[in-house]
């Protein structure tokens, strides 16, 4: 097999192995990752070890295995802190199912697992196990947690498994992995590129305990800026009220009102190349809040309604603005809504999605994108919002790469 290029030259990559019969290919994932370039160092788990010897993985590594939690001589100085803050990657390979498990709990009862929770480095799971386990609605709810929480899942394969079944369950080839990996770290198409990203709903109080809102669940988003980071790119994410982890490299600032979002944005927007857009923002605020809770009296009550600033026609307006991408979620007719936004408002590419369509855009784990931009457009078809928003990223890419080579 043809030996991958010195792509990872300089850089670090911490390697988890759990105990799987798959863990055997942890020595190959080493002399892929070495021959790529990469330092690599060793943490197991202690079934792990089952499987394979640590001396092993330290010959091939150059480095002494990590495996104990609470060993006196690493302890001392914070051993799996240490470790957690030392790689550019983390790879799990492979990941059990129970592994996967007490990870989505945030489990820390052994080295491995409270260096994932320590390490601010992108996390990679490579998933291997038997067919039937990996497609329980327990190791898929594990999952699809994991990814909102900004985890890459890479496999599994499909094909012949130890125990004789055929199925989904294989871990990926080594070459594969160290391929992937040699993708992520490479210089990505927005290496140095400052991108500022709003995601979620905004409320409007009404009084302390009500609001108006929306159904955005801000996975679109949050898709988007961990994709930008994955590109390169060095990403502030504005982030309405949502019920996710803020993805791992990421600056992230919390903000309740359109109010709110509009003063963040307009603070950092100064500093960045790119802002996309995909907040739910309202366009409209209660003009009075009730400092008390709005009794139940009348059989009809009345709200009176101003507009909220614009965020995104602000920013495009700006003199020396930043390449600006738009969202338009629409019931009916998206581009044609999206058209006339992108117009409307000067952005240089704008989104269009439809809502209110079962399995796709608010609060599902699936989308679809027409984008447009002037002369141009291109249909991302329906897919799992984290591989959209990687399709999404290429593209924006593309566009602001051509706008300054004509600037």
């Amino acid at each position: 097999m043809q030996e991958l290029s010195p792509g990872l030259a300089g850089r670090r990559i911490l390697l988890g192995v759990t105990g799987g019969i798959a863990a055997y290919k942890a020595a190959e994932v080493i002399r892929k990752l070495r021959g790529a370039g990469a330092e690599v160092r060793v943490a197991m788990t202690r079934s792990a070890t089952a499987f394979i010897t640590p001396l092993t993985l330290q010959a091939l590594s150059g480095y002494a295995v990590h495996g104990q939690l609470l060993d006196p001589a690493s302890e001392a100085a914070m051993g799996h802190i240490e470790l957690g803050r030392w790689p550019d990657l983390f790879l799990i390979a492979p990941a059990t199912a129970d592994f996967i498990a007490r990870l989505a709990q945030g489990r820390a009862d052994d080295l491995l697992a409270a260096s994932c929770l320590v390490s601010r480095a992108p996390l990679v799971l490579a998933p291997a196990m038997n067919q039937h386990m990996w497609d329980h609605p327990a190791t898929q709810a594990n999952v699809r947690l994991l990814m909102t929480r900004g985890v890459d899942v890479w496999g599994p394969d499909t094909g012949t498994q130890a125990c004789g079944d055929v199925g989904p369950g294989r871990l990926l080839e080594p070459a594969e992995l160290a391929r992937r990996v040699i993708q992520r770290l490479e210089r990505g198409p927005l290496s140095g590129v400052r991108v500022l990203v709003t995601a979620g709903p905004t409320r409007e109080a009404l009084d302390p305990v009500r609001f108006i809102g929306n159904r955005s669940s801000g996975k679109m988003g949050y898709a988007v800026a961990a994709a930008a980071r994955d590109a390169g790119a060095e990403v502030t994410l504005v982030s309405g009220p949502v019920a996710l982890s803020p993805p791992a490299g990421i600056e992230c600032l919390a903000v309740e009102t359109a109010a709110e979002m509009y003063a963040a944005v307009m603070a950092r927007v100064g500093a960045a190349d790119v802002l996309i857009a995909t907040a739910a923002v309202a366009d409209y605020r209660p003009t009075a809040v009730s400092p008390q809770k709005i009794k139940k009296s009348a059989a009809q009550l009345s709200l009176q309604l101003e507009r909220t600033a614009d965020i995104l026609g602000t920013v495009a307006a700006l003199p020396a603005g930043p390449f600006t991408v738009g969202f338009a979620a629409e019931t009916s007719e998206p581009e044609r809504h999206a058209r006339e936004k992108l117009e409307r408002k000067g952005l240089d590419l704008v989104c269009a999605n439809r809502v209110g369509v079962p399995g796709l855009g608010f609060e599902s784990e699936h989308n679809a994108l027409s984008v447009l931009w002037k002369g141009g457009h291109a249909a991302l078809a329906r897919a799992p919002k984290p591989a959209l928003a990687r399709e999404l990223i290429a593209l924006i890419a593309e566009r602001y790469d051509a706008r300054q080579r004509t600037a």
